[in-house]
């Protein structure tokens, strides 16, 4: 196990920050009840043979995508009951982005933990809410650091969830912005972040190309196995994966998608990685 945080926490029998790699794994958004439950259930059977625990994610609203004609997702009440069904049928823990602070008290009671979009990591009255309704409903926050902040600076979107009542959170890294339509990881934010929560590493949002091509935003996956290698390596205490079946055919973020037919070799390369830098 790699050295764990001095915030570690529970999301019911998962343990995050105290040494054991976990996964956040799921597609984008939520196509339709069978895709998501058949993506649920071929991951959990991938992370169960290998014994990597799993968070299953996937959006009920894709709020900020590029285009209003795109694909966002069933809605709040069909989506987080789809999510609460999924948790409850698998004993997964789930996980889904929350983006308008009206919204956190009806996704506290369907999933275990809210996260914070990257664009909304600054976002103090939507922080309070989610920090609130999970402290009520004994939930977790992830919260993903924006493109444009520093690591360091991170620091204060934590203490405004801690401060609303909920220790229960976590960060996660998806690259910075260099330039127009390019993310550049730098590995550095990893162990400052670490510093004051837990860290997940976004291993496929950290290859986009943000709206690369006529509106659409683009991807290099080639590049996931390299990146959370690195992270692994650097001590990150979870990965956090967008997977699919058939990313071409993705309603959200296909384009830098990991393919499920990959997922296992990923994994079995971090773990390796993880057991070596323990």
């Amino acid at each position: 196990m790699s050295n764990p945080t001095s915030h570690p926490f529970e999301i019911g029998n998962l343990s995050v920050g105290r040494g054991t790699l976990f996964l956040i794994a799921g597609p984008c958004v939520i196509e339709s009840e069978p895709h998501a439950r058949m993506m649920a259930d071929s991951i959990q059977r991938i992370t169960s043979d290998l014994g990597i625990p799993l968070i299953f994610k996937a959006s009920y609203d894709k709020a900020n995508r590029t285009s209003i004609h795109s694909f966002r997702g069933p809605g709040l009440q069909e989506g987080t009951r789809i999510l609460q069904t999924i948790a409850e049928t698998t004993g997964l823990p789930v996980l889904t982005d929350v983006h308008t602070s009206e919204d956190c008290a009806r996704v506290a009671e369907a999933v275990n933990v809210l996260q914070i979009p990257a664009f909304l990591c600054r976002q103090t009255d939507l922080l309070i809410a989610a920090a609130e309704a999970a402290s009520q409903h004994g939930r977790a926050i992830n919260i993903k650091k924006g493109q444009f902040v520093a690591p360091a600076d991170m620091r204060h979107a934590v203490e405004k969830v801690r401060e609303s009542g909920c220790n229960r959170v976590s960060l996660t890294e998806r690259g910075a912005s260099f330039g127009y339509n390019n993310l550049v990881v730098d590995m550095r934010s990893l162990p400052i972040m670490r510093e004051f929560a837990p860290v997940v590493f976004d291993g496929t949002h950290s290859v986009q190309t943000p709206s690369a091509a006529n509106g659409v935003s683009g991807g290099q996956p080639e590049f996931i196995p390299i990146l959370t290698r690195a992270a692994v390596a650097a001590g990150v205490d979870g990965v956090f994966l967008e997977v699919h079946n058939d990313p071409p055919k993705a309603k959200s973020d296909g384009a830098n998608a990991l393919h499920l037919n990959h997922l296992r070799g990923v994994l079995e390369q971090l773990l390796a990685i993880h057991r070596v830098v323990a």
